[in-house]
C-alpha cells in the first residue's frame, strides 16, 4: 500500500483512477481484466503490487490498483497454462501469447531485486491493411501505395523502431499486401502477426522442456521454413545470430520482410550487419556488409511521436547495393518533417529496377 507521503510525490497527471469493478476476478486475467476490456489501453505492467502500470497512446500511466503478491503468482501461473510456457528458477524468464493474442513477458527473483516483474503487451492490432494504417494516421495513402508496390515487387523490407513504436502493426499491414496466390511463412517467438492471406503458415519458438530438451529456435524455424515452399518468409523480429540466416534465405531471391530495434533507418542497417557475427567467430564483418548490402531493397523506421504519442512512419530509406568503408549504402527517399513527407536525395521509383544482385540499373 502506498504511503500518503508517495501518493503526494506522484504526478495526478500520470496517475490513473480506477474503478472497483476492475477486480473482476471471472476470467482468467482476473483483477486485470477490466484493463484488459479497455481498448484504449495498450499495454500493461506490474513493478510491484502496489505499483501497477499502464500505457495509453504512449504515454505510461500510474494505477490506484493494489494487489497482493499471491494474486500477481496466481495471475501469471493462470496465463502460462494458455501460453504452453514456464517458469521457474531454472527459466526465471518468460514469453508467452494470451488467449486474446496478447503478450505476456514475465521476470522472477532472483533475476529481479524483490517482486515478479509482468508485462502484458495487449493485441491491438487495429489497423490490418495499409488502408487502415492510413486511416490511423500512420502514413499517407501515397505511402502506403509506394510500400504496396514495394511488397508486390517482391522487394526485401526491413521495418525498423524502438519498442512500441508499431512496428509489429506496420509489419503485418505489408505482409498482408501480398499478392493473394503467395505462400507466406511467418516466423516469431510468440504469435502476434495475423496477416490476411488464403495460404499462410504461422511458425514459432518453443522452450527447452525440464531435461534441456526440445528447443527450438528462430535459426531452426528459418531454415525448415525453406523446405515448406515458401513465397514470401517474414520474421516478427530479428534480435541475434538468425539474422544470418535470414539474410542468407533472402539472398537466395527469396522475397522477405522482419522488424528490427533501432534508432533509425541508417542504425537498422548497421545493427543488421552486426547481429550476424553472433552466429560464430568464422563469421567476419566484411562478409557481412555485402550481403546485406545485395539483400535488403527498403527500411521502413517507425516512431512514437513525441507531441501526440501517435506511431508514424517517419523514414523510408533505400540500401543501394554499394558498399563504402565495409558499410552498406543507404539513401533516404522519405523523411517525415514537420507534419509532412519531404521528398529525400534519392529517386523512389528507381528501386524497382534493380537488379537482385543489388546494384542499381
Amino acid at each position: 500500500m502506498l504511503s500518503p507521503a508517495q501518493m503526494h510525490d506522484l504526478d495526478p497527471r500520470r496517475f490513473l483512477e480506477l474503478p472497483e469493478h476492475v477486480n473482476d476476478s471471472t476470467n482468467e486475467f482476473g483483477p486485470l481484466a477490466g484493463l484488459m476490456a479497455d481498448p484504449t489501453i495498450e499495454e500493461i505492467w506490474i513493478n510491484s503490487p502496489h505499483r501497477i502500470f499502464i500505457a495509453r497512446t504512449g504515454v505510461s500511466q500510474l494505477t490506484n490498483m493494489v494487489l497482493k503478491q499471491e494474486d500477481v503468482r496466481d495471475l501469471v501461473e493462470r496465463l502460462l497454462m494458455w501460453g504452453g510456457r514456464r517458469l521457474d528458477l531454472s527459466h526465471p524468464f518468460v514469453d508467452a501469447r494470451l488467449p486474446d493474442g496478447s503478450r505476456l513477458h514475465v521476470a522472477i527473483p532472483d533475476v529481479t531485486a524483490t517482486h515478479w516483474a509482468v508485462n502484458i503487451r495487449k493485441h491491438l492490432i487495429r489497423g490490418k491493411s495499409l488502408t487502415n494504417l492510413c486511416e490511423l494516421g500512420v502514413m499517407t495513402p501515397a505511402i502506403a501505395d509506394y510500400l504496396a508496390q514495394a511488397v508486390h515487387e517482391g522487394l526485401n523490407i526491413l521495418v525498423s523502431g524502438s519498442t512500441q513504436a508499431g512496428k509489429t502493426t506496420l509489419l503485418n499491414a505489408l505482409v498482408s499486401a501480398t499478392p493473394l496466390h503467395s505462400r507466406v511463412i511467418t516466423i516469431e517467438e510468440v504469435f502476434e502477426l495475423k496477416p490476411q492471406l488464403p495460404d499462410c503458415v504461422a511458425l514459432h519458438t518453443r522452450q527447452a522442456n525440464l531435461q534441456g530438451e526440445g528447443e527450438i529456435p528462430l535459426r531452426k524455424l528459418i531454415k525448415e521454413a525453406l523446405r515448406m515452399r515458401p513465397s514470401h518468409l517474414v520474421v516478427g523480429e530479428i534480435r541475434e545470430a538468425e539474422a544470418l540466416d535470414l539474410l542468407i534465405a533472402l539472398n537466395s531471391g527469396l522475397p522477405g520482410m522482419a522488424t528490427i530495434h533501432a534508432n533509425s533507418a541508417r542504425d537498422a542497417i548497421a545493427k543488421l550487419q552486426t547481429l550476424p557475427l553472433l552466429a560464430g567467430e568464422n563469421i567476419s564483418y566484411q562478409f557481412v556488409a555485402p550481403i546485406v548490402a545485395a539483400t535488403i531493397d527498403l527500411v521502413v523506421h517507425t516512431t512514437i511521436l513525441r507531441d501526440s504519442g501517435e506511431r508514424r512512419i517517419v523514414e523510408i530509406s533505400h540500401v543501394t547495393g554499394r558498399i563504402e568503408n565495409d558499410r552498406a549504402e543507404i539513401e533516404t527517399l522519405y523523411a517525415y518533417r514537420k507534419g509532412r513527407y519531404e521528398a529525400g536525395l534519392g529517386d523512389p521509383m528507381r528501386i524497382f529496377t534493380s537488379t537482385r544482385s543489388g546494384m542499381t540499373a
